[in-house]
C-alpha cells in the first residue's frame, strides 16, 4: 500500500513537471504536435497553394497566429510532416485568410512569413 502511495506521488510530479515544460516552450499550455492536429481543417490549404483556405482554417491559425513561434513550431512539428503539410505552403494561409496583423517577414526555420 505504501509503495503504491509513493508511486502515485511520483507520477503526480511528473505530471505536472510535464504541464510546467511545456507552459515554457514554443505553444504554451500545449505541444507543437497536439496544435497541429487542431489544424485539420487546413489539410488541403497547407499542401496546394492554390486549394480554397475554409473558414475553420482561418479561425484556428487565427488563434495559431497570436504567438508566432508556436504557430512556426506546429507548421514545423513531425505530426505537420507526417500529414503532409508543406511548410513553404502552410507558412503562406495568414496571408490567404487575409489576415492584416500578420507576422510578415517572421524567420520559421528556413521558410519566411509571407
Amino acid at each position: 500500500m505504501e509503495a503504491s502511495v509513493k508511486c502515485l506521488c511520483v507520477l503526480a510530479f511528473l505530471a505536472t513537471a510535464g504541464i510546467a515544460a511545456d507552459a515554457t516552450g514554443e505553444c504554451p499550455k500545449s505541444t507543437p504536435d497536439a496544435e497541429a492536429m487542431k489544424l485539420y481543417p487546413c489539410a488541403s490549404a497547407a499542401q496546394d497553394p492554390n486549394a480554397a483556405v475554409p473558414a475553420s482554417c482561418c479561425a484556428e491559425v487565427k488563434r495559431l497566429g497570436q504567438s508566432p513561434k508556436c504557430m512556426c513550431a506546429v507548421m514545423l512539428s513531425n505530426t505537420a510532416k507526417s500529414s503532409g503539410v508543406k511548410p513553404e505552403v502552410a507558412l503562406t494561409i495568414p496571408k490567404r485568410c487575409n489576415f492584416a496583423n500578420r507576422p510578415v517577414g517572421y524567420k520559421c526555420g528556413p521558410y519566411t512569413l509571407p
